[in-house]
């Protein structure tokens, strides 16, 4: 059984084990007589509620980041597939102008990670732009000043993807922990619940049964 599933079938048992012991006056008489009483049985339904809040919460944030990455990808690849062409033809065409290539940060292998790839690409039209004698010299080679600027619009777009997906990530990670936090403490208060329920309704296992607890022979 996957993780979701269990927890997904643990909730479901939670709920019926409160429920039932909320409905039925018999047991929660019982209950009553060992501190269980219907506001103490409410306050775990209420965290109950909490954990099913958190987690739809949680799958929504998840949801959202795994949109912020696939959003991500693609812009990546759309600002490779400008800069990658412009990169090789400035290398061309400033091969013997030092302080050009320079500027242009046009040696070196381009970096892997995606904070200094972002760099390298934002340096190279920033200051392409910014350059007259390098905007002619690209011009020679079809590359020119609007599309310079379509290029530079995708690296920025390609910035502000980066931005997100790192915010959609931090709020998935604060909603996971905040679905683990409240549902360790269902779990703790229902662990107590049902060991107390296994004394209050030891003379009727059919009451324990009806709140989901199987209780071992002795």
């Amino acid at each position: 059984m996957s993780l979701r599933c269990s927890q997904s079938h643990y909730l479901h048992q939670a709920a019926v084990t409160i429920d039932n012991a909320l409905n039925n006056p018999t047991i929660l008489s019982h209950l009553s007589e060992y501190g269980y009483t219907a506001p103490r049985l409410r306050a775990g339904r209420a965290l109950y509620e909490a954990v099913t809040a958190a987690q739809l919460t949680q799958q929504a944030a998840q949801g959202e980041q795994v949109s912020a990455t696939a959003a991500l990808n693609t812009a990546w690849k759309a600002a490779k597939e400008s800069y990658t062409p412009h990169l090789k033809i400035a290398r061309i065409a400033f091969k013997d102008r030092g302080g050009i290539a320079t500027e242009l940060a046009l040696t070196g292998r381009r970096k892997k990670d995606l904070a200094s790839w972002l760099a390298q690409a934002s340096q190279f039209y920033t200051n392409a732009l910014a350059n007259e004698q390098t905007l002619t010299g690209l011009a020679q080679y079809g590359i020119t000043d609007k599309k310079l600027k379509a290029a530079q619009a995708k690296v920025t777009a390609l910035a502000a993807a980066n931005a997100l997906q790192k915010k959609r990530k931090g709020e998935a990670k604060s909603a996971t922990e905040k679905r683990d936090q409240c549902l360790a403490e269902l779990r703790s208060w229902l662990s107590d619940f049902r060991a107390v329920a296994k004394i209050a309704l030891a003379e009727n296992p059919q009451r324990l049964e009806a709140l989901g607890i199987l209780q071992r022979s002795a």
